[in-house]
């Protein structure tokens, strides 16, 4: 591409690029599509995007296309890579000028230079680093803040590198440019620190902006640029300075005002200050050590003091309760049991924490958290006020939760006490003994001291399991404080609730519950939906504990799922439906069947939410979620509900449907349950298998699901079904086969084994495309045994129970292995009896012999030839399923089932579903259960007998091992 005459035609077609027309805009897409291979394109584009006298998203276009072409032309080895002649002209074009004036294209030129530097860098494109280091160095505003710019995202791409070869290159780049990187850093600081006081308020944002970019790149060379940084002296110099500056940084921000850039770029860089310090202790915590006790002192006095009023704001607080956090939970800093066999690095880094967190230090440290950043705040109480569910969500772990400061002094207190609980412990019980009895309602602060105090309590309960009696301390305090109905207590109403159930699981009275129930009824009627909410949640808590006993819980079973649909009804946020619907789910999962008198509110409202929810898709998970626990605990009932299930069935499982994204999983599980527990088959749910066949070709990780519900509908109503879907069914197994993992052919042909079993006759007919993959595989010897099981399992099903079709099968496999129809049944007995050991289920070795023992008697020479072998099968059968009655000293056959039997159910053990009591019905026709293999053996003994006369059959039996024999004989006693 000529550049000349190019640039011009590029530029208008760029031009037509940005167009809103899409007329315009997609031939030119196109045109560009195709010159990104053109040799001399990207030279074009960088004329382009350096001419400032061009139209800016003309110049930003271009920008990105070259980044494009980086990611996909740079490499040597891609196809149509671009010339290295091109790229050294670009390499140093790239470089010429850092005068770009528009922020954004700026930035966007600082990156794919970093790209190019990434695979280029310092080997094909030595002068980047140097020319970057002068470039900073010039008095020109906008070419050294470019440089700069440039200079970071070149650091921080380089530093990303993870092989030992660019690890050891950046090591050497780092030690080579540290000392020009701090002296940068300082200087921009310093000047930062002298406008602060004088400077107008543009001097002192390029200045800030300079110092936060240097302090960008100085933290890349620190974490990233030194095996062994506490060797270092410069390193250790600029992080020990952090503290200094952090000092200074916090003072000056008394004098920039809370709400401009300035104030805005100030806190970015102490937070920057703060991440050094974190990444560093991440990735070298030995080098750390060093730090430790500077950390601590700076943290502590900032967050803990006086020091940090007001300086200090909630980001910078957060940074400093991790440092102390990291430092706490340090797994290197830990000693062993032994600490003998402890490093000598951790033992000095232990022994530096030990001398800081003293008695007075801890005591303070928990104090301060529980009586300062435990209480709720003003803010937090006006939105309990004017926004109840968003109070909620943000309790339990909104979007901004993660650094926000009360989950953080939460964790932070958690790792403290866990680590130091010795200390602690008295601390905190002393501060629950000076808040026994009622509060004073007027008095606002002691109740939320109060508040904070039970809140130290729930979060610390495993902690203090062995010094707090939490069942006298419930009964004689905390269920009095629950019954204080006034509207200025509702903040210790929530947190007395919210604590118990931080407790059931820890130390909880089973004799006790029936009196939480009472308070959870009484508080589901709280005037006050926070409380309402949170006795929800504790609610769950205590259905879900191990210790949960249905019988104690039935007598308030319908109390509290009222009053849980109308809190339901009552609640408009998302997230706070998705919440008590998961309650619902819970209650429902675990009291079973005995939800059915009740669940007629909620069944009829869902339909409803489940409309209102259209654009929610994460709530209409929690919705199927709730249906799959009332499709359980109604069973065969759960057929009322089909208007409404199966059409949600239906659009969750519907690969063409744009939210089958995030329903697909719960909606296959719904179908599966659906089944299971389906008294009869409808012409609507044996229409929705429509959605089968796309959802079998996404071979995705819900393939499993997919094949219990194929089973589910062959148990259910196989005739009706495999009349319907079987051939296409059939062909989309024979791809499946193809390409699917080892577990996958099992579950293919668990499916067809199923089929076989309901429907011994229809079944071969309609998976006939299936059963030669299936010979094939038996002859040939499968090598997986789980296979080769099945393959066995599936060819006994044929043999015992549709002699006809196995003829008319072996007859075709003839044809295509070109062998005589006997010659290869003989292979096939052969290679059965060989690889018998494969067969694991005692119901499929049963089948196995019963299959073997069908082809008696004969006079054909082949099978009378592996005659042996098959009395060989049958005799381990009759090892595998023959019991001895100890009084009658007689063999029975374990396996039979004489009469449909309805075991009795246990308090903790599920109904049988509908399914369950399909699979027992099928198993009362099954020859596997209904036929005795002992009597099995000697009728067709005794026929083999009657076939070829005394002489012949003994001469038969003499090709059986003695043992065999005597064996064989001890079981047929008696006949």
């Amino acid at each position: 591409m000529d550049l000349n005459s190019a640039s011009t035609v590029v530029l208008q077609v760029l031009t037509q690029a940005t167009s809103q027309d899409t007329a315009v805009l997609k031939p030119a897409e196109e045109q560009l599509k195709q010159w990104e291979t053109q040799p001399g394109f990207y030279s074009v584009l960088l004329n382009i995007f350096t001419n400032h006298t061009l139209d800016i998203n003309v110049r930003w276009l271009a920008v990105l296309y070259f980044k494009h072409g980086i990611d996909r032309y740079w490499r040597r080895v891609a196809p149509h890579a671009l010339s290295e002649e091109e790229k050294t002209t670009l390499r140093a074009g790239l470089i010429t000028n850092f005068n770009e004036p528009i922020n954004q294209i700026a930035t966007q030129i600082a990156v794919l230079i970093a790209k190019v530097a990434r695979l280029d860098c310092p080997r094909q494109w030595p002068e980047l680093i140097p020319t970057l280091i002068e470039s900073v160095k010039v008095q020109d505003d906008l070419r050294q803040h470019r440089a700069l710019l440039t200079f970071y995202h070149v650091t921080k791409t380089l530093a990303s590198k993870r092989l030992a070869a660019d690890r050891k290159l950046f090591y050497d780049l780092a030690s080579g440019i540290y000392n020009f990187a701090c002296s940068l850093w300082n200087h921009h600081t310093d000047t930062f620190l002298q406008q602060v006081s004088s400077g107008s308020e543009a001097a002192i944002l390029s200045s800030l902006e300079r110092t936060l970019l240097s302090l960008k790149v100085l933290r890349k060379l620190t974490v990233n640029g030194f095996v062994e940084p506490h060797k270092n002296m410069e390193v250790m110099g600029f992080l020990h300075g952090i503290f200094v500056r952090l000092k200074q940084f916090l003072e000056c921000s008394r004098n920039i005002g809370t709400d401009n850039v300035c104030r805005d770029r100030l806190e970015k860089t102490i937070i920057l200050f703060t991440k050094v310090l974190l990444d560093f202790l991440d990735q070298h915590p030995f080098s750390f050590t060093p730090l430790i006790q500077r950390s601590l002192e700076f943290s502590v006095s900032y967050v803990f003091t006086e020091v940090g009023e007001g300086v200090t704001f909630e980001r910078f607080i957060v940074q400093c309760m991790n440092l102390i956090k990291m430092i706490v939970k340090n797994y290197a800093y830990k000693p062993s049991k032994n600490f003998e066999d402890s490093s000598p690095e951790t033992l000095e880094a232990h022994k530096i924490k030990m001398a800081f967190f003293t008695y007075p230090t801890l005591t303070e440290i928990c104090r301060r958290l529980v009586s300062h950043y435990f209480l709720l705040t003003e803010e937090e109480l006006t939105m309990w006020e004017e926004d109840p569910e968003g109070f909620t969500v943000e309790e339990t772990g909104g979007d901004s939760w993660k650094y926000s400061l009360r989950p953080c002094t939460e964790v932070l207190f958690i790792d403290i006490f866990h680590e130091y609980n010795q200390t602690l412990t008295p601390v905190l019980l002393e501060m629950m003994q000076t808040l026994q009895g009622p509060t004073n309602v007027e008095d606002m602060n002691a109740l939320l001291i109060k508040d904070a105090v039970y809140n130290a309590v729930g979060l610390a309960a495993y902690e203090l399991f062995d010094s707090v009696d939490f069942d006298q301390w419930f009964k004689n305090q905390l269920l009095p404080e629950l019954q204080v109905i006034h509207n200025r207590y509702k903040p210790l109403r929530r947190r007395v609730i919210w604590l118990i159930g931080q407790w059931i699981s820890v130390k909880f009275k089973s004799d006790l519950r029936p009196m939480l129930y009472e308070a959870i009824c009484n508080l589901l009627q709280d005037q006050d939906l926070v409380v309402r909410i949170e006795t929800a949640t504790t609610l769950k808590l205590t259905v879900d504990d191990f210790e949960f006993r249905t019988d104690q819980f039935l007598p308030y079973l319908e109390t509290m799922f009222t009053l849980l649909f109308q809190l339901l009804q009552q609640v408009t946020e998302c997230d706070t439906k998705m919440h008590v619907l998961h309650v619902l789910s819970c209650v429902i999962e675990r009291v079973n069947v005995q939800i059915r008198p009740y669940v007629g509110c909620l069944v009829q409202y869902l339909p409803l939410l489940w409309k209102q929810s259209e654009e929610h898709n994460m709530l209409r998970c929690a919705i199927l979620t709730t249906l799959i626990h009332l499709v359980q605990g109604l069973g065969a009932d759960s057929k009322n509900l089909y208007p409404f299930l199966l059409p949600v069935i239906q659009l969750s499982t519907d690969v063409s449907q744009p939210p089958h994204v995030y329903l697909l999983e719960d909606g296959l599980e719904l179908w599966l349950v659906t089944l299971e527990n389906s008294p009869c088959v409808t012409p609507e749910l044996l229409r929705i298998f429509q959605n089968m066949s796309p959802l079998l070709e996404l071979s995705s990780e819900n393939l499993r699901t997919c094949f219990k519900i194929i089973n589910g509908y062959i148990f259910l109503s196989s005739t009706e079904f495999l009349q319907t879907y079987a051939v296409g069914l059939c062909q989309s197994f024979c791809e499946l086969l193809k390409e699917i993992t080892t577990e996958g052919q099992v579950q293919v042909l668990k499916v067809v084994e199923n089929a076989l079993k309901v429907n011994p006759i229809l079944g071969p007919q309609m998976f006939q495309p299936i059963l030669p993959y299936v010979f094939k595989g038996i002859i040939e010897g499968e090598r997986y045994p789980v296979v080769m099981s099945t393959y066995l399992g599936v060819m006994g099903r044929v043999l015992l129970q549709n002699t006809s079709f196995f003829s008319s099968l072996l007859n075709e496999m003839a044809h295509k292995f070109n062998q005589e129809m006997d010659q290869l049944l003989g292979n096939m007995i052969e290679m059965w009896v060989d690889r018998m050991d494969n067969i694991t289920q005692p119901e499929r070795r049963k089948l196995s012999a019963l299959a073997l023992l069908s082809l008696l008697p004969s006079d054909n020479s082949v099978i009378q030839d592996k005659f042996c072998g098959i009395i060989n099968i049958s005799v381990e059968g009759l090892h595998d399923v023959m019991t001895e009655d100890p009084e009658t000293g007689t063999y029975k056959d374990c396996m039979l089932m004489s009469h449909l039997e309805e075991p009795k159910v246990t308090e903790d053990e599920e109904p049988p579903t509908e399914q369950d009591k399909r699979k027992k019905m099928l198993a009362l026709k099954d020859p596997v259960h209904t036929v005795s293999l002992q009597q099995f053996i000697y009728e067709k003994l005794k026929a083999q007998q009657e076939l070829l006369g005394e002489q012949g059959f003994q001469s038969l039996m003499e090709t059986v091992d003695t043992e065999i024999v005597t064996q064989l004989q001890e079981f047929l006693q008696g006949f």
